[in-house]
């Protein structure tokens, strides 16, 4: 492979086991939100009588508020790992469009990451060291601050696939309007979208983490709750996450038509479109092979009409993205979006009727525990491979912001990353494995105590 393959693979590696923990936070920020207001309400209620149900909601918190503090952890160091490959391997981005991604970067940092690190301590720490107010804003800083940090970095990344509110001096950006820059014509679908999907990763994480912990015998009051929570937010975002994404899909064609077209894997633009649901696409012969399709699918969904016009690859020779990896990846998202809604509705019916799941869905949710991780990927592997060849859509070609250093070294630092990433990933899933096992086996409601210190020492 060449210094400009393995490169673009190095920072693929990088990204995508980066955003494998801020798909989690995002949404578990506000999860945790909902738990300690929970008990907070119910304490308000009576406030010298600690009961079972008031307790269920901070037992709930503090076994998931350290998941969420592991995540963070795992984003923080991850992600400085990629601000520096903007120097090694893509000097030429910097250079470029440094004046509008500069600038995002560092509101990231400055007003969302700070806020998280800060109040991230009084969150852990603070049970018994802070009024209960104080511990209740803390906590909703840090979800706030997570959403805060997604609302930049996607807007830097919105404006790279639809970019806005510049212009060109010497072939250098110059940002004109920030607005423009920020609210750019992607982004509010791109933000909605991955607020939607970090939900779905969280709601999944939770519901197949406490469907093991019922798997393992555990019938706690907290346990219960956390379960519930988890399967009914994905029932209701699930069908929320399916409408973004057709207003996303059609926003896309709007801008971005050689992606769709690379979608869908249609070659030559026509009317009567055929929805694959599977085929192999051939960038040799520009055809498909083994196609198997739903008759004028594709442009009942992109033109809300059977004869609609979808564009075809063959429009954009040289232009558009490679093929292959954006039409599978795009089949695993929308994919796997379907078997969550299925699961999740299944798991809802089961708990509003009966109270409790079958064996066979608890073991369908613990496989699923990850795949959130996996749609997000695949959602994000549509995203950025769909941009090719550019780093910046009509401004910047991925080859021209590559640096000089030379391939072996690339590949050595590559082969590095993969083995540090698996090892992570390893201890990531083992920690929470052991946090549910510690759990299951025989972690019971501690008893009653009747002030509210004692509440939170309780808990601990």
């Amino acid at each position: 492979m060449d210094a400009v393959i393995l490169a673009r693979l190095q920072f693929a590696a990088n990204i995508s086991f980066h955003i494998l923990f801020p798909s989690i936070t995002l949404a578990l920020g506000w999860v945790l939100l909902y738990f300690k207001l929970r008990h907070d309400g119910l304490q308000a209620k009576a406030p010298d009588d600690v009961r079972r149900g008031d307790m269920r909601w901070m037992l709930a918190y503090r076994f998931w508020v350290k998941i969420f503090a592991l995540s963070f952890a795992m984003g923080v160091v991850s992600g400085i790992t990629m601000s520096f490959q903007f120097g090694t391997n893509w000097p030429g981005y910097m250079q470029k469009v440094g004046n509008v991604a500069g600038p995002l970067l560092a509101y990231e940092v400055l007003t969302a990451f700070f806020l998280e690190a800060v109040f991230l301590g009084i969150m852990l720490f603070g049970f018994k060291r802070v009024p209960n107010w104080v511990h209740s804003t803390a906590t909703f800083l840090v979800a706030f601050g997570t959403t805060l940090s997604a609302f930049w970095i996607l807007a830097l990344n919105s404006w790279m696939q639809t970019p806005a509110g510049f212009i060109l001096k010497d072939g250098v950006v110059h940002a004109v309007d920030w607005i423009a820059i920020v609210f750019n014509p992607s982004f509010p679908y791109r933000f909605v979208h991955m607020l939607l999907a970090s939900g779905l990763t969280a709601s999944f994480l939770i519901a197949g983490t406490s469907a093991l912990r019922w798997f393992w015998g555990e019938r706690s009051d907290d346990l219960k709750a956390g379960l519930k929570t988890g399967i009914y937010l994905a029932a209701i975002l699930i069908p929320l996450q399916i409408a973004a994404g057709d207003l996303h899909g059609l926003n896309t064609l709007e801008h971005q038509p050689q992606k769709v077209a690379a979608m869908e894997g249609n070659w030559q633009t026509s009317s009567n479109v055929p929805l694959l649901l599977f085929a192999w696409p051939d960038e040799k012969t520009r055809e498909n092979h083994f196609e198997i399709g739903i008759p004028d699918g594709a442009s009942l969904i992109l033109r809300h009409a059977p004869d609609g016009i979808v564009p075809g690859l063959n429009d954009y020779a040289g232009e558009h993205p490679p093929v292959a990896p954006v039409f599978f990846a795009f089949r695993i998202m929308v994919g796997l979006g379907l078997l969550m809604l299925a699961v999740s509705w299944a798991a809802s019916f089961y708990l509003w009727r009966k109270g409790e799941l079958p064996r066979l869905l608890q073991r369908v949710l613990i496989g699923m525990t990850f795949s959130g991780w996996v749609a997000t990927l695949a959602g994000w592997y549509v995203t950025e491979i769909g941009r090719q060849p550019y780093l910046v859509a009509g401004v910047l070609r991925t080859a021209d912001a590559a640096s000089s250093v030379p391939a072996p070294m690339i590949g050595l630092s590559l082969t590095l990353y993969l083995i540090v990433y698996a090892a992570l990933i390893v201890a990531y899933i083992g920690v929470i494995t052991k946090l549910a096992h510690k759990a299951a086996k025989g972690q019971k409601p501690p008893a009653e105590t009747p002030a509210r210190a004692g509440t939170f020492a309780a808990a601990e």
